[in-house]
């Protein structure tokens, strides 16, 4: 199965919900940055929240960033997305190896620990919207969906899963958010969220579901099936860096002339891009090229 995030709406536009499948997004993340298990989880996690947070945007030139400063070994992780379901990010300490949790699993809360969350989203302003919440869990889906009830006053559901097989590769990864539009009628708004309430405790964890050949269709189903479920578009994803030579030159540039003409008498400068590892090489020659520009 490719993956893709689905966005639909229930009760009559009261809920907006979205769910993904990013197996091979985070498969392919894992091979770049050659994370271990409970980093391939914690960054699978926020991968895959970048997916459905992104497709939430308007234009296809607004992207989202989320990051997650934690005091755990991970150290942090930032994820970059747009509204086309192109995702990209990076781990501060991408190998860490700690004891599973007291249920057997892989502990992303010890791994992620106490800290930041911010969720940064940059439409074209003259300045990026940043809002920031304490971590409450460190499980991420935990935090993303207190982060909506504190920083943007939206009642919200929010699962993620990812699920490694036996060779440390990603066997299965997704997730949902589910949220409340503003609804006049107290007691309306309060049934819906004691329905969903209900029905999100009773459904299996998302891995089990998505590894059982469920698709996201058939989860948001589960949980709003005599709501009026309407799927009004399914997107495409995955895990797409844009960085180029052209870019990576640019970067160079801004780190001023003086910097500059101390990279060039060392010789050749290799730079390898944060979200893809890709590497590229200006050779010292080409460095004074760009000094003779007139930087």
């Amino acid at each position: 199965m490719n993956d893709y995030i689905i966005k639909a709406t229930a009760a009559g536009g009261k809920i907006r919900a979205f769910a993904c499948t990013s197996k091979n997004t985070c498969e392919k993340a894992r091979s770049i940055h050659n994370t271990s298990p409970v980093a391939t989880a914690a960054f699978g996690r926020l991968l895959s929240a970048g997916l459905m947070m992104g497709s939430m945007m308007k234009s296809g030139r607004d992207l989202l960033t989320l990051r997650i400063n934690g005091d755990g070994p991970l150290g942090g992780i930032l994820v970059s997305a747009d509204s086309l379901g192109h995702v990209k990010g990076y781990l501060f300490n991408p190998v860490v190896i700690i004891p599973a949790n007291s249920k057997g699993k892989l502990d992303v809360a010890k791994a992620v620990g106490n800290g930041i969350l911010s969720v940064i989203s940059d439409i074209g302003m003259k300045e990026p919207y940043v809002g920031q919440t304490q971590l409450v869990s460190g499980e991420i889906a935990e935090d993303l969906a207190y982060y909506y009830a504190a920083s943007e006053q939206i009642p919200s559901s929010v699962a993620l899963g990812v699920l490694m097989d036996r060779d440390n590769t990603v066997k299965a990864a997704g997730g949902f958010i589910i949220q409340l539009m503003p609804i006049e009628k107290e007691d309306e708004a309060s049934d819906i969220i004691y329905i969903l309430e209900k029905r999100i405790a009773r459904l299996e964890p998302v891995t089990t579901l998505l590894s059982s050949e469920k698709t996201p269709e058939d989860i948001l189903e589960m949980l709003l099936y005599d709501m009026e479920l309407e799927i009004n578009e399914k997107i495409d994803a995955g895990f797409s860096c844009n960085c180029s030579r052209q870019r990576t030159k640019k970067a160079l540039i801004s780190i001023g002339r003086k910097d500059l003409q101390d990279l060039a008498q060392e010789g050749d400068t290799e730079l390898s891009c944060h979200f893809c590892n890709k590497k590229y090489v200006f050779k010292s020659s080409e460095l004074k090229e760009i000094l003779s520009g007139g930087i």
